[in-house]
């Protein structure tokens, strides 16, 4: 009896916490604008007023917002030093890409910059013993915010981890991704990271075509699940296009197909279907 009863508690548990984030669900909606190809398409994307920077392991193309074409790019020489490069973010005209090497260990991570105007990289921040592989790089409130990742492959993803740095990229907290992030990760982690719309910090995985919302407890600890937002990009890393406001312009990449994504994720109408699925307009 005993352990009957304590099943029927750990499937109400679990059906209630689907339910929930089933709510969460239903409050958003994912809208597809634009599709570029891009042969740099392969990690993630970054964006500014002007332009798109598509990055692959070790070249990025910048491209025209307006119209998809390929202005400029950076490749890295035949025997440099680059390896892994993965999300990317415009801050005052620089491109902060995070960088590693990835699946190699014992794991080395950096930050490294260009100049998005000339396309001439800058410099390199290196985290000594970092605490995972570096596949995401934000700034948010002057403070920088970074994701060390874990893989089944080598490690356990449930090791990942969200840390905030200042300036000088001095650590200042530390966060743990939830349960139920790690197991839709499946075997992956965070490919992708950054604060969007309602001030929550959106990630993606590796391959799943889904975006999940989280909050960060100011002291550090475990972030708090959300919700899931559906899209049509299959995981990997992305971009808010904060020249467009708060108006949730994401920016985001098609590995197989090599293509840059736009699209605009958004609160649903009260009135809105449930479904994710917007009605037509009639003309």
């Amino acid at each position: 009896m005993i352990r009957q009863l304590a099943f029927l508690l750990l499937f109400f548990t679990h059906w209630h916490g689907l339910r929930g984030e089933d709510a969460a669900e239903s409050d958003w909606r994912h809208r597809e604008s634009h599709r570029f190809p891009a042969d740099e398409a392969r990690q993630g994307v970054a964006v500014d007023a002007d332009h798109f920077y598509a990055i692959t392991n070790r070249a990025i193309g910048k491209y025209r917002k307006d119209t998809g074409a390929r202005v400029a790019g950076w490749k890295d020489a035949a025997d440099g030093r680059f390896r892994h490069l993965n999300a990317g973010v415009v801050f005052e005209g620089k491109l902060y890409c995070a960088h590693s090497n990835f699946p190699a260990m014992p794991e080395e991570s950096s930050v490294e910059v260009w100049d998005t105007a000339t396309m001439r990289h800058l410099s390199s921040h290196v985290f000594p013993k970092p605490p995972g592989s570096l596949t995401w790089v934000d700034r948010r409130e002057g403070k920088w915010f970074a994701c060390f990742a874990h893989y089944k492959a080598t490690s356990d993803p449930a090791l990942s981890r969200v840390m905030s740095f200042d300036e000088r990229w001095n650590p200042l907290a530390t966060w743990t991704f939830p349960a139920s992030v790690i197991a839709r990760f499946g075997g992956h982690s965070s490919s992708g990271g950054s604060f969007g719309p309602g001030g929550h910090l959106y990630v993606s995985g590796h391959d799943a075509t889904e975006l999940y919302l989280l909050d960060l407890p100011d002291e550090g600890g475990g972030m708090i699940h959300r919700g899931t937002v559906a899209m049509s990009a299959a995981g990997q890393a992305f971009a808010w296009d904060r020249s467009a406001g708060d108006g949730g312009i994401l920016y985001a990449i098609q590995r197989k197909t090599r293509e840059v994504i736009v699209s605009s994720i958004e609160k649903k109408p009260r009135d809105s279907p449930t479904s994710g699925v917007s009605p037509e307009t009639p003309e």
